[in-house]
């Protein structure tokens, strides 16, 4: 069996150490997580977007905008249908007068992902 005693004056670096490792593991969980919900986003949001062609579903994507040691962010957006996004959630006026609905399909989206994201990082870290 080895001896695992240090001596009082390296109790610190070895704390130290210690904590540094654990960050580097909550890092990479967290970052997984958030790769996770991203993906969970996109693929929400394209069952349940409105359909006419299904060119603005598919044209959903994630997009890594900033990604550091200890942090990573995603971004979902569409494509090439960028312009329709808040008018199909929201709804819109028509032309010759009268309203079209709106159809939430990103907002319940970005709800569940929140919720999943929080859950993903909490198991991650109580199970270590």
């Amino acid at each position: 069996m080895a001896n695992n005693s240090i001596r009082s004056d390296q109790l610190a670096s070895a704390v130290m150490e210690g904590l540094k490792e654990y960050a580097d593991l909550a890092a990479y969980d967290m970052k997984k997580a958030v790769r996770k919900a991203g993906t969970s986003v996109r693929k929400e949001i394209q069952q349940i977007a409105p359909s006419d062609t299904g060119a603005y579903a598919k044209s959903w994507a994630v997009k890594k905008e900033k990604e550091t040691s200890d942090s990573l962010q995603l971004i979902v957006h569409s494509k090439k249908r960028y312009q329709m996004a808040h008018l199909l959630e929201h709804g819109h006026a028509k032309r010759g007068g009268g309203r079209v609905a709106g159809k939430a399909h990103i907002a319940p989206a970005e709800e569940k992902a929140v919720r999943q994201l929080e859950e993903e990082i909490e198991r991650s870290l109580q199970n270590g």
